[in-house]
């Protein structure tokens, strides 16, 4: 059943993306998402793509029909949370302007991608800091800082600039809280992102996520690291209000007391396989 109603959604979701590309300055946008000039748009900030709210709400669904049957569809999982976090974003920006930390980041919007960070000098660090850890968790799990999609469907610039950044701290937040980039690793961590940011996209991967488990992974999610992070996700210091970039050489021990995040109470393994 679910294969052919994503199959329709997906039709019908290609069909209201086929619409919104005709505009003369968008059809450059769809060729080349990474590459644009200032000069051609009419959005809020270079790449926004302007929508109705019933636009909105087709993309929502189609993407989420989509990400329900491939979650490593990240693009579609991208335009899910840009469709239905206008009230999280709002709620997270109000908590980084009330963090000195987070003021200056949403002053600054500085981003994490390979071209702004040091590689070198991340490993020439000591095990056990914080910049080390977060270089071998990209090593270990083949991932990089630059598969972050850019915003486009988030109808104010600085509520754009959240949601990025909410993207590209999230690998951060893998190594902050110790899981790989298997299932049940992206699973505990989108249950600490649904009680931390209150994102729909985040309690949506939350809820549906686990059906993706077998059984051994389905009772270490719900008896120790489901609850672990969830009560991380609660308690901890906004986790977007943290200028990662100047923290490479804290150690990961000292920033994670510092964020009142423990560790987990398990060590999950790492695996290549895309699904459990």
């Amino acid at each position: 059943m679910w294969s052919c109603v994503g199959k329709r959604f997906q039709r019908l979701n290609q069909r209201h993306y086929a619409l919104i590309c005709k505009a003369p300055c968008v059809q450059q946008l769809c060729s080349s998402s990474s590459e644009f000039t200032d000069s051609c748009y009419n959005g809020l900030y270079p790449g926004h793509i302007p929508t109705t709210p019933i636009q909105k709400a087709l993309l929502a669904v189609g993407s989420g029909v989509a990400a329900l049957q491939d979650p490593y569809r990240h693009d579609m999982v991208a335009v899910l949370g840009e469709t239905t976090g206008h009230l999280a974003l709002i709620n997270l920006r109000d908590r980084m302007r009330n963090d000195p930390e987070g003021y200056t980041i949403l002053i600054e919007r500085p981003r994490i991608r390979l071209s702004t960070l040091d590689l070198s000098k991340m490993a020439s660090l000591p095990d056990g800091s914080f910049g080390r850890e977060y270089l071998r968790f990209l090593e270990d799990n083949h991932v990089t800082p630059d598969t972050r999609a850019d915003v486009k469907f988030v109808d104010d610039e600085e509520l754009a600039y959240v949601m990025q950044r909410y993207r590209e701290v999230h690998d951060l937040l893998h190594t902050l809280l110790g899981m790989p980039t298997n299932m049940l690793g992206e699973v505990a961590v989108k249950w600490f992102e649904a009680a931390q940011t209150g994102l729909p996209m985040c309690a949506l991967g939350a809820v549906l996520g686990p059906l993706r488990l077998n059984a051994r992974r389905l009772q270490s999610l719900f008896t120790s690291l489901g609850p672990w992070a969830l009560q991380n996700g609660r308690r901890a210091r906004c986790v977007l209000s943290v200028f990662y970039e100047r923290r490479w050489e804290q150690s990961l021990e000292d920033l994670r007391e510092e964020l009142n995040i423990k560790p987990p109470p398990v060590i999950v393994a790492a695996s290549n396989k895309r699904s459990t």
